[in-house]
């Protein structure tokens, strides 16, 4: 695989991550078509390994966003929620490497607890904040979002591993 392959399906991959945090663009779809981009271009048994793999994961998180309350899937997302969703997004990318896989949960509602607080400026009400944004929506979006970190970290780490 060259590299301009690899840096175009690692490309297709960020703007999915991106697109989970935008509402209108299905990034984790677009995750898992940079993922078979690389499968295809790359065939050997570790490349699809990864894309069966992230096929799974996917499948499962859309299961687990269908069975969330219809309250907590995404709603429509004004300038408030995708504000949030974007500090979400910036806690949970650094979570997610520096207390590996795991850490993305802790990070997202941490980004979204810290824009609650910089907006109230106080901690009850950015405690209540952050209930309340993970009741309508932000359990879907956090579903979605480290699915799509799991796929991206297995899909580094294959391509790191050579």
């Amino acid at each position: 695989m060259g590299a301009w392959d690899l840096l175009l399906s690692g490309l297709v991959i960020l703007l999915g991550l991106c697109g989970v945090l935008f509402p209108g663009m299905s990034g984790s779809w677009l995750v898992w078509a940079g993922v078979l981009w690389w499968a295809l271009k790359d065939p050997r048994p570790l490349a699809w390994a990864v894309l069966v793999g992230a096929t799974v994961v996917l499948l499962l998180s859309l299961a687990v966003r269908w069975a969330l309350p219809s309250s907590w899937r995404r709603t429509r997302a004004d300038d408030a929620t995708r504000r949030l969703m974007q500090y979400g997004g910036a806690g949970a990318v650094p979570g997610f490497f520096l207390i590996p896989v795991i850490g993305a949960i802790p990070g997202f509602m941490g980004g979204i607890y810290l824009a609650e607080r910089l907006r109230l400026g106080r901690h009850g009400e950015a405690m209540a904040a952050l209930r309340t944004a993970m009741r309508s929506g932000g359990a879907g979006v956090l579903t979605e979002f480290f699915a799509c970190l799991l796929i991206t970290g297995a899909w580094l780490g294959a391509v790191l591993a050579g």
